[in-house]
């Protein structure tokens, strides 16, 4: 249930720039290909259903996998997104229930399915790791007969998420204006680098906006260079962000029957997830700095060195730092007018390690993690991510989907309903696994090559 592995990663540019060789929609350009004259240039421009149960061509699919409620059953999502931001929050509307139709450029389909090594059954792990429970069709948006699929797909649909480079969409008649005459009651999710205005040229990668957005200013060690969190983290954010706002928007159609555009920015998600900083920077003038680390308004709240491996301190008040005054055996330092308050604390920071890190290297991490854990001190080792889904499994914290259920390296999903819980029913998509089914859901004659 793979495609196999694209022979060489693509380009292109996750939220707008074409990959070389394409065209300005992101979409290789390619003539008409035999056997699909026959789908017309258009289909049906009917609305949605919204507000009742949805059409019976693209509503409720996967109902032989699923059993019991779902939240977002019967929700219906043309998803254009590429990469990660939008396939991310893509996925977690399809593990609720959404019958997630991803629309993938023919031939070699969402980037990501070349971003490898590592590879899994030949498939890229990032592809994998982000685009279970959907259903994948290939379209190529340059051609008048898939560019018409398209749109009988978001013309039934209760859900478009697209994040090309604002403008693209305009251009192949799929813009939100033009679709929502047809459609009104659609939820329209565009997802941009830099938004749709002075920065809608620019492209949006993660680390160019983790560099131009502040995170990189703040993130490692004193006087360095600046260093990217070891994820994606903007573009996760950000799917987080554009999936509530669609959340929200299918709230006020329940209401009023009538869908909107929903719009985020990785700059504008990093600039609020930036939170404490941005509020240091907004609110009293500061312009924060890196400090590896360290927390700028919390100590002790770092790492130090137990007498085997790296140990971190995450003490939030004057309890917690009492506690871990008396378990290190120097009750004093309690009282010491230099850290008797966090506000002391950070401005003494360099004594306080000092008189810290003596206690904490005469004992193995584990050790200190049984014993402040026990004294309500936050403490604990730093774990890699076979540690950490060990500590996952010890702790009963679900976070592994059988693979049988959504092939293999599935994170579960981190929600948990106790009425509608999230569901695991399909495996990520090969290329156009799809697109027969769909064909015929849409009424439209099969593809004869």
């Amino acid at each position: 249930m793979r495609a196999d592995r694209p022979a060489t990663p693509g380009h292109s540019q996750e939220h707008g720039q074409p990959r070389p060789g394409a065209d300005e929609h992101g979409e290789t350009t390619r003539g008409a290909r035999a056997g699909l004259s026959g789908h017309g240039t258009g289909a049906p421009a009917t609305q949605g259903g919204h507000g009742a149960e949805p059409p019976a061509a693209l509503g409720g699919h996967g109902a032989e996998a699923r059993t019991g409620a779902s939240a977002l059953g019967g929700i219906v999502v043309a998803d254009f997104g590429r990469v990660l931001a939008g396939p991310y929050m893509t996925m977690l509307l399809a593990d609720l229930g959404a019958d997630v139709i991803k629309i993938e450029r023919p031939g070699s389909g969402d980037d990501t399915r070349a971003w490898g090594p590592p590879f899994a059954d030949g498939e890229a792990t990032y592809f994998l790791g982000v685009n279970r429970n959907k259903r994948s069709i290939a379209l190529d948006l340059t051609d008048p007969t898939d560019l018409g699929t398209a749109r009988a797909i978001v013309d039934r649909a209760d859900v478009l998420v697209e994040n090309f480079r604002p403008g693209t969409m305009e251009k192949l008649g799929l813009g939100h204006e033009e679709v929502r005459a047809s459609n009104p009651g659609l939820v329209y999710c565009s997802v941009t680098g830099f938004g749709s205005a002075e920065g809608a040229h620019l492209p949006g990668y993660d680390l160019l906006v983790q560099a131009m957005g502040g995170l990189m200013s703040v993130t490692g060690e004193p006087g360095g260079p600046g260093t990217k969190a070891g994820v994606a983290l903007v573009d996760v954010v950000t799917g987080l962000h554009a999936g509530l706002g669609i959340l929200a928007a299918l709230r006020h159609r329940e209401r009023t029957g009538e869908g909107q555009r929903v719009e985020v920015s990785l700059l504008g998600s990093l600039l609020s997830a930036l939170t404490n900083q941005s509020a240091a920077y907004l609110g009293a003038g500061v312009v924060p700095r890196p400090l590896g680390n360290r927390h700028p308004s919390i100590a002790p709240y770092e790492v130090f060195e137990a007498s085997d491996r790296p140990l971190v301190l995450a003490v939030g008040n004057d309890r917690q730092f009492r506690s871990l005054c008396e378990r290190l055996g120097t009750p004093g330092l309690a009282d010491d007018p230099r850290f008797a308050d966090n506000t002391a604390r950070v401005a003494h920071r360099e004594e306080l390690v000092a008189a810290l890190s003596g206690p904490l290297g005469a004992r193995t991490a584990g050790d200190w993690f049984e014993e402040l854990t026990a004294a309500g001190v936050p403490c604990g080792p730093i774990n890699d991510l076979a540690d950490a889904f060990a500590l996952a499994d010890r702790l009963g914290v679900a976070a592994r989907v059988p693979a049988a259920l959504a092939g293999p390296g599935q994170v579960a999903h981190p929600i948990a309903l106790d009425a509608t819980p999230p569901v695991y029913h399909r495996a990520p998509p090969r290329l156009g696994e799809h697109t027969a089914a769909v064909l015929t859901e849409l009424g439209l004659p099969p593809r004869t090559s």
